[in-house]
């Protein structure tokens, strides 16, 4: 299950906005928008993990070049589909931040806490990988 970037109680209004859409689901909204897909892989207790929702996500400049950019989901490592996605992509640790093409190719990944500036680069990079192949 997917969770939002709210963080824990409130919504969140102004930073990466995470569907709360399984792994299929991701892949066809990737494939109908022309969209890379930044996943989140976290599990409940990883405190890094907490720290990304309540710190980083929010923030308005991440979240417009986010939402703009990529098809944004986020799946907890141990519960359903998030467990086949930690699987498929051979996460050792969490958090693990991957930027897939829109059929679900790893293009991009980062592991630990990334404050807002450091998450905006690391998706700003990986955004023009794709440009570069053609």
């Amino acid at each position: 299950m997917a969770c939002n970037a709210r963080g824990e109680g409130g919504e969140n209004t102004t930073g990466i906005k995470f569907k709360e859409i399984g792994w299929e689901a991701t892949l066809k909204e990737a494939k109908k928008s022309n969209k890379l897909i930044f996943v989140d892989v976290y599990t409940s207790w990883c405190g890094p993990c907490k720290l990304l929702r309540k710190n980083t996500f929010p923030d308005k400049a991440l979240g417009d070049y986010f939402n703009a950019n990529f098809v944004n989901v986020a799946f907890d490592a141990e519960v359903g589909d998030g467990i086949k996605v930690a699987e498929k992509f051979s996460v050792p640790g969490y958090p693990c931040l991957l930027i897939l093409d829109k059929d679900g190719n790893e293009i991009g990944r980062t592991m630990g806490y990334q404050g807002p500036e450091d998450l905006l680069r690391f998706g700003k990079t990986y955004n023009k990988a794709p440009e570069k192949k053609k």
